[in-house]
């Protein structure tokens, strides 16, 4: 079945509210193709090889959390950005993307749903409303989190098991979030989750006893994309293609 781009970005848009985050780059709209959207692929970050591969599925948008354009002023335009569009170009494919808004809602978000993959129950925004809280309906063992963590990101950890025996509260910020640690500790939360890991982090946890955890700023970030093309396939009818293009970061 066939939908309008219009149509679709105005249903995410609705759903995320973009203008809500003071964002490092466009929400929305990046790279114009085709009106008509049959097919939606979904990845994690804007890439040569993730678009190749959406148009071997003759993909009419890419929908993905990383797009092409960033803060800062315009940088010239190199042979890595010149592939990279002409292949969108040349198969008619636009890119829409969604980064901050995507990582902090609290249904459809990144962080959200890896709360629920954790097996814990979002109890509010944190990090200024890109990552959430959570709880535990049942404490659990430190170990046992460091395995849920591995199960829903499908990468081992790396963690600094300082906090309490048993955790109930986490924090989840996704990506690059090893920043917002400071807030967690202040917030009492017995253990922060995230992608990245910063240097600092290590004496953070220690002499705050909070356990943290980094699993990778990608596979951290694999939820929500697949979640809003599994929504744009309900309300449109669209074929959906989520495409995996493994990163070790």
């Amino acid at each position: 079945m066939a939908t309008s781009r219009k149509d679709i970005i105005g249903y995410l848009d609705e759903i995320l509210k973009p203008e809500s985050f003071d964002d490092y780059g466009p929400n929305g709209l990046q790279v114009t193709g085709r009106e008509e959207v049959r097919t939606v692929v979904t990845g994690v970050s804007a890439g040569l090889e993730l678009f190749e591969r959406a148009a071997a599925e003759d993909a009419d948008l890419v929908l993905v959390h990383h797009g092409l354009l960033w803060e800062g002023p315009p940088t010239p335009l190199d042979l890595v950005a010149k592939r990279r569009l002409q292949v969108l170009f040349d198969h008619d494919t636009s890119l829409v993307a969604y980064h901050l808004p995507l990582d902090g809602h609290l249904e459809h978000g990144n962080n959200a749903l890896l709360a629920q993959a954790l097996g814990a129950v979002v109890t509010g925004p944190f990090a200024g409303g890109i990552g959430v809280t959570a709880e535990f309906a049942t404490p659990l063992p430190a170990s046992d989190l460091v395995g849920r963590v591995r199960s829903a990101t499908d990468r081992d950890p790396l963690a600094v098991l300082a906090g309490p025996e048993q955790v109930r509260t986490v924090a989840i910020v996704s990506g690059g979030g090893q920043g917002y640690l400071p807030e967690a500790i202040v917030g009492g939360l017995d253990a922060f989750v995230t992608g990245e890991a910063s240097e600092r982090n290590f004496n953070e946890a220690r002499e705050a006893s909070i356990h943290f955890l980094a699993a990778g700023h990608y596979a951290t970030e694999t939820l929500g994309v697949q979640r809003l093309g599994e929504l744009l396939a309900a309300r449109f009818g669209v074929r959906h293609v989520y495409i995996d293009v493994p990163n070790p970061i």
